[in-house]
């Protein structure tokens, strides 16, 4: 009999060809679902916990039908721990389907390709951790991929503690290469320079880590200049280079659901710009990291490294920069329900931002303008309005609204969040036919977009939409949600 799952062997053909079996994973009647892999695959609740990575007191509670399993995310892990091919849960193939195998349980992380210990705050030190991360990147297969979107990103203080270095001068490298001249002249830096800003234009609007590759062999080019030893002058531009390609590579990785190496390419981009001796894309970075822990549920991480960054701020960034921090604080904050610290750092970031003038700033912080700070404050009032949607839910909608108004189609990634963002606010404030239109907007533009961050949002909307199958208008969206959360 032909087994559709590895080394494990947790259910044959015999019991996923069964009709009933079928049809209730067709309809992610998990209830059904498990009692009958239990009766006909023999398999106790504890196996079947084990293997979908629950408490066996979760499974208890899907199978007596006090609890819906309505996360994609967790209808995956299903999937991919029973070894249930993805066409019988709605879902596009599995990844270990093309093997006709799965995956066995506990998958060894890919091995970090960031040196063991700390990475000392040298210039040379970030050309070589470069060079040797690239290379890696640029040589993943598949099954690598996989492995790599199951390291996530750490925290606490594996990460914070050497990010210190930061606050200190560079160390220049002291070697021969340094007096080598170097073949590279300013026509040369002129145009990675702009290659580089092109990059992330591409990325901020579309997002999903399309040039993903692209990039990585940028960045590998410019670190073997650096490695061939440039004069001061170019060495210092290249440095500054490496720090944005690295930053836009951490944010495509995220992007793709790697987030462990997105913080490699994070920490990579701090040394660069260190080196480089770009403070202000420093703080960006550390900025860009802060939000990286938000998504993961440690808003104590982000609010350290958002201090982190502050104390390094202090007179070498403009207003829009400070300002963009502040936002980051107030995020944190919000995560950690207090209200009062948000409203105050808010109010500080709008102030400051009052003050920025565009031209004396970065081309890389232009991003951040009234829309995105009015799409920052409505974001994290639905973090708040999903404790209190009666306190938070309306100024979370009008503060979003007014993002999107201010931003249009073209913003992408931004537009496409800060619309799934309404629609939640919508179902939030009971106003189901409001957020069913506002739905089907979030399911155009995540249409538009290749990112991973978006599809992860637009499946958080997918809970709203379970239980009240009296409604054809939720049916229909419910629908709609699942096909494309599925592809």
């Amino acid at each position: 009999m032909e087994l559709l799952v590895g080394s494990s062997g947790l259910l044959n053909s015999a019991v996923l060809d069964r009709d009933d079996v079928r049809r209730a994973l067709a309809e992610h009647d998990f209830a059904v679902a498990f009692a009958l892999i239990k009766k006909w695959g023999g398999l106790s609740q504890n196996r079947i916990a084990a293997a979908c990575q629950m408490s066996p007191g979760k499974v208890s509670l899907i199978m007596s039908g006090q609890q819906q399993v309505t996360s994609f995310e967790v209808i995956r892990r299903i999937a991919d721990g029973l070894g249930i091919p993805g066409r019988l849960l709605g879902l596009a193939k599995r990844p270990w389907e093309e093997n006709r195998r799965a995956p066995t349980l506990n998958l060894p992380e890919q091995p970090s390709t960031w040196p063991v210990g700390e990475v000392p705050w040298r210039s040379e030190a970030a050309v070589v951790v470069a060079d040797r991360l690239t290379r890696s990147d640029l040589m993943m297969d598949r099954r690598a991929v996989t492995r790599a979107m199951s390291a996530a990103a750490v925290g606490g203080a594996a990460l914070l503690d050497p990010l210190e270095g930061w606050l200190q001068p560079a160390v220049a490298a002291v070697d021969a290469r340094r007096n080598r001249g170097g073949r590279l002249g300013d026509q040369e830096v002129l145009e990675l320079e702009a290659t580089t800003r092109v990059f992330r234009a591409w990325d901020h609007k579309y997002g999903g880590g399309l040039r993903r590759k692209a990039v990585l062999g940028q960045l590998n080019e410019v670190a073997a200049h650096l490695a061939d030893g440039q004069v001061s002058s170019i060495e210092r531009r290249l440095y500054q280079v490496m720090a944005q390609l690295a930053g836009t590579a951490a944010t495509m990785a995220w992007d793709s659901g790697l987030q462990g190496r997105a913080q490699e390419y994070y920490r990579l981009a701090l040394h660069s710009a260190h080196a480089g001796g770009d403070r202000a894309f420093g703080v960006n970075v550390l900025a860009g990291m802060a939000r990286q822990m938000l998504y993961c549920r440690r808003p104590g991480d982000a609010l350290e490294l958002v201090r982190i960054a502050q104390q390094g701020a202090r007179f070498e960034v403009g207003p829009r920069v400070l300002a963009m921090l502040y936002s980051r604080e107030a995020w944190a904050y919000a995560a950690m329900g207090r209200c009062r610290a948000f409203q105050r750092s808010m109010t500080q970031a709008a102030e400051t931002l009052a003050g920025a003038d565009p031209s004396k700033e970065p081309y890389w912080i232009a991003y951040f303008d009234e829309a995105e700070l009015a799409g920052v404050t409505g974001g994290r009032l639905l973090d708040l309005a999903r404790q209190d949607p009666v306190m938070h839910a309306e100024a979370a909608a009008e503060s979003i609204q007014q993002a999107l108004e201010a931003r249009g189609a073209g913003a992408g990634r931004s537009f496409a969040l800060d619309t799934i963002g309404l629609a939640e606010c919508r179902f939030l404030m009971g106003d189901v036919t409001g957020a069913v239109t506002a739905t089907h907007r979030a399911a155009d533009a995540a249409a538009r977009t290749q990112s991973g961050r978006v599809r992860e949002r637009l499946g958080a909307l997918y809970p709203y939409t379970v239980g009240q199958s009296a409604s054809q208008p939720l049916r229909e969206v419910r629908n709609r949600l699942r096909e494309l959360l599925s592809n």
